[in-house]
């Protein structure tokens, strides 16, 4: 109840909003992230995402595997999370290496990669790097 007083002061007053929010909180618990968007329809909907949910996609077309689904398709990658921007090559050198030796492709899952990392790790300049290289 406090938290649908809560989300109905920060929505001006509106209760349904803060009903809608007090739902919300109930359904994602503590540690679940809510997001309010603005809607195309009168009703207000309440969309429960299981997991995680990406705003963007693989950087660089040279990722693309599959040209018929345009999609990025790995097979048994190692996973690299980071939640920084890479911008120097010299950060990823050492996964680069190891990831090399065990021959399996890499998936990098991070805020950005720009610059350097990105077009000193070949996927700008060479198609073929990019079968093991996904960002």
């Amino acid at each position: 109840k406090e938290i649908a007083q809560v989300g109905a002061i920060s929505a001006n007053s509106d209760y349904s909003i803060g009903e809608r929010i007090a739902e919300a909180m109930e359904k994602v618990g503590k540690e679940g992230v809510i997001t309010v968007e603005d809607g195309k329809s009168l009703n207000d909907e309440l969309d429960i995402v299981e997991g995680m949910q990406f705003d963007r996609g693989y950087l660089s077309p040279y990722f693309i595997n599959n040209p018929e689904k345009q999609t990025a398709i790995l097979e048994n990658p190692f996973i690299l999370l980071c939640d920084k921007k890479i911008s120097n090559i010299r950060d990823l050198l050492p996964v680069l290496e190891q990831v090399a030796k065990a021959g399996r492709p890499l998936l990098i899952i991070a805020e950005d990669i720009e610059g350097e990392a990105l077009a000193r790790s070949g996927c700008e300049q060479h198609p073929r790097h990019s079968e093991n290289l996904c960002c």
